[in-house]
């Protein structure tokens, strides 16, 4: 299959300007601002954008893609999120992962549905373990996993600071982060340990333990859902000054002063100049989002929506924000931190991943592995079961 687009302004994240894009199969071929010479009989598209905007396609880092939750009983655990909850949003790369329920949820069905995305036509990969230790894995263990195991990348999300997490100990942490990260080394995998964060007062203290006390390094070590409360987004956003990358959640808007949102989260990072290439944002996708007293007892309950980050996206371009700046934690910066190579910037030689925003900032068409899934607002391709 070969689609021509042509007069498009594109963001690579960088702004590029006005060019003309060839994209055969499931790759980027050509991009030039002089005309792309093709016999249009070979063409299986030749369209003018008109100077619409391009831009990379989501990279969603943390999805609950097997669906999550079961933390208010066995009806509370969440369906497996549908092909078309990610590319309606934009979204056409997902890292999948277990959380709180790693019993009746496991390894084995989470590479299953990372294989069932790749089929309907999107890319993904999944971490190895959960919450809890000792961790759900296929092998028995980290380093097999991630090693032998094309779609594994590292292991997520384990629970710190939380009530839920099995309490872990420093030296197990280490334990664990040493074991992914020589995994990484020896795959060129990402080989990271993508930490849930709970409220607890502990906050990031055990990740910084570990930068003070071990020999790991920043980057295996990337804690997630920071902008649940303020004092963990602050401690966050000074440890990314020590070389760690973290994740916010595009979490459904509350009324609570205690939290930011994630385009709250993005407005704060660059107004104090922390480095934007260490800030990554995600849906938390078919999660469970509980609220507890202090007693551990359920309050309150929703779930993530991977609508979100498309949401996020819109409104920090609403309010002024320049796209390459407000690309990259969708984008780039989850491509370099997951080492997904293909991924994150739209140039020659990587898969033809592209959404076409409208004058409004909104997502009119999006194309993954060069197939349009929606296109002028239109979804083309559903799940299996949609």
């Amino acid at each position: 299959m070969l689609h021509r687009l042509r007069n498009i302004n594109l963001y690579s994240p960088e702004p590029v300007g006005l060019v003309n894009i060839l994209i055969a199969s499931d790759k980027i071929v050509a991009i030039s601002k002089d005309d792309i010479q093709i016999d249009s009989q070979l063409l299986t598209s030749d369209e003018d954008y008109q100077g619409k905007r391009v831009i990379p396609g989501f990279i969603d880092g943390h999805a609950h893609i097997t669906g999550g939750g079961g933390e208010a009983g066995f009806k509370t655990k969440v369906p497996p999120v549908n092909l078309s909850q990610y590319t309606s949003a934009g979204v056409t790369s997902v890292v999948g992962l277990l959380g709180t329920d790693d019993i009746t949820r496991n390894t084995s069905s989470l590479i299953a549905q990372v294989y069932a995305l790749r089929e309907e036509g999107i890319s993904a990969w999944c971490y190895t373990g959960g919450y809890h230790i000792p961790l759900q894995t296929l092998t028995g263990s980290i380093k097999k996993d991630i090693v032998h195991i094309e779609p594994v990348i590292g292991v997520g999300e384990l629970a710190i600071s939380d009530h839920r997490s099995s309490q872990p100990t420093f030296d197990e942490i280490a334990r664990i982060v040493g074991d992914a990260h020589v995994a990484g080394i020896m795959t060129g995998k990402a080989g990271i340990v993508h930490f849930h964060l709970g409220d607890g007062s502990r906050k990031l203290d055990l990740i910084e333990d570990l930068l003070n006390k071990t020999e790991l390094p920043p980057r295996s070590l990337n804690p997630t859902h920071c902008n649940r409360n303020i004092p963990l987004f602050e401690q966050a956003c000074e440890l990314t000054k020590r070389g760690i990358s973290i994740d916010v959640t595009a979490f459904p808007k509350t009324n609570s002063k205690d939290e930011y949102s994630a385009a709250e989260s993005f407005k704060i990072f660059h107004k104090k100049k922390f480095d934007l290439s260490k800030l990554t944002i995600s849906s938390d996708g078919g999660g469970c989002l509980p609220q507890f007293n202090q007693q551990g007892e359920l309050i309150k309950l929703d779930y993530g929506r991977c609508s979100l980050l498309s949401d996020t996206f819109k409104v920090l371009l609403d309010e002024g924000y320049p796209e390459e700046q407000v690309l990259l934690p969708f984008t780039k910066n989850v491509a370099n931190l997951l080492r997904l190579s293909q991924k994150g910037e739209i140039k020659v030689g990587n898969d033809a991943d592209l959404i076409v925003l409208d004058k409004d900032n909104k997502i009119e068409s999006v194309m993954a592995l060069g197939k349009w899934h929606k296109k002028d607002s239109k979804m083309l391709r559903l799940g299996s079961f949609e």
